[in-house]
């Protein structure tokens, strides 16, 4: 999952340097997209280091509404700016991959701390 949240920046990264950022719109909503894609990595690697289950239920959560609101931007860039799907859906399905796991982490991670407190 690191290398695949790595990768996933790296497309928001090349998706943003592709952006025509004569046109302010695309600067702005790029950057939002940018801040947005980069930080699911980011959050993944501090969950990765969670200190508790609890601490980590809440990192991966937060990767999950950061790939949430980089679909977000896409939509915005897509539907109001006049850029092609082909060139979001890419990314945009990624983001939609990556937050059915990360759901699924903090799902799973929160019915096993369910399981260990009925069993004491």
């Amino acid at each position: 999952m690191r290398a695949r949240t790595m990768r996933f920046a790296g497309s928001a990264v090349r998706f943003f340097i592709s952006l025509d950022k004569r046109r302010e719109e695309l600067r702005v909503l790029g950057k939002q997209l940018l801040r947005a894609g980069t930080s699911v990595g980011a959050n993944y690697r501090e969950a990765s280091r969670a200190r508790s289950d609890n601490e980590f239920i809440a990192k991966i959560e937060q990767c999950s509404q950061e790939a949430d609101e980089t679909q977000y931007w896409l939509e915005i860039i897509r539907d109001d700016c006049g850029i092609n799907d082909a060139e979001v859906k890419a990314i945009w399905n990624e983001a939609d991959e990556l937050i059915r796991i990360f759901v699924a982490m903090s799902k799973n991670t929160k019915k096993r701390l369910e399981e260990t407190k009925s069993e004491t």
